[in-house]
């Protein structure tokens, strides 16, 4: 599954290249990402030095540096490892609605043209858990509260050890700044994702499951291991 997601992004981003003097790919920064940016990585013959990277969501009160932070985790397994043109990190400490201002900004300097996502096992988007979750949102950043069941993925992802550690507030990309973008690639590995990646291909449209909505993107694509294919 991985490497797949890995093949076509790869695919994509020579492509686009070729097309066009730079692109810039927003990453999300989650366990479930690992396989597909390992070997994103490895791929050759990609001007990395013409690709400017953003991520798309981040925990509000962690220390500088702390390896909890999304940002840290993306440094560690593709932001370091690839000689990107700019990497612009999510950086809410001390005011994070400043920081909602500036992010915004910079995303909307020019069209994004790929992101790579996964799903919560609640369903989210970047972090747009269902409570929260707006198809129609006029932000294209903003600070949000986390909900139980997000925050006890964190804990049984190894993120944090314990629920009380996981922060309750982040800042995220809307739902409708995902949607902008040109194409979507969606990796969701795992047993634990089977339930909402069911609701996400089959139940109604609705922020129950806000992943349901990438059904009406014009070019996303999902990639599922066996553990997470409904029918598998």
């Amino acid at each position: 599954m991985g490497a797949a997601g890995a093949r076509d992004v790869a695919a994509a981003l020579i492509e686009r290249l070729a097309a066009q003097p730079e692109v810039r790919m927003i990453f999300a920064a989650a366990p479930s990402q690992a396989d597909m940016l390992a070997a994103l990585c490895a791929v050759p013959g990609i001007d990395w030095t013409r690709v400017t990277a953003f991520h798309m969501d981040e925990y509000i009160g962690l220390p500088a540096g702390a390896p909890e932070r999304f940002a840290s985790w993306l440094d560690a397994h593709v932001f370091s490892r690839l000689p990107f043109k700019a990497v612009h990190r999510i950086v809410p400490e001390p005011d994070a609605e400043a920081e909602v201002a500036r992010y915004a900004a910079l995303l909307n300097e020019a069209p994004i043209d790929f992101i790579c996502l996964g799903i919560g096992v609640n369903g989210h988007i970047a972090f747009n858990d269902p409570p929260v979750a707006d198809f129609n949102d006029p932000l294209d950043v903003k600070v949000v509260v986390l909900d139980d069941i997000c925050r006890q993925q964190q804990v049984d992802d190894d993120c944090f050890e314990r629920f009380e550690d996981v922060p309750e507030r982040a800042v995220t990309l809307t739902i409708p700044r995902l949607l902008r973008a040109g194409r979507l690639f969606c990796v969701v590995p795992g047993s634990a994702k089977r339930a909402a990646v069911e609701a996400t291909l089959r139940g109604p449209v609705t922020t129950d499951c806000p992943a349901s909505i990438l059904r009406q993107h014009p070019d996303c694509t999902l990639y599922l291991d066996a553990e997470s294919d409904p029918d598998a």
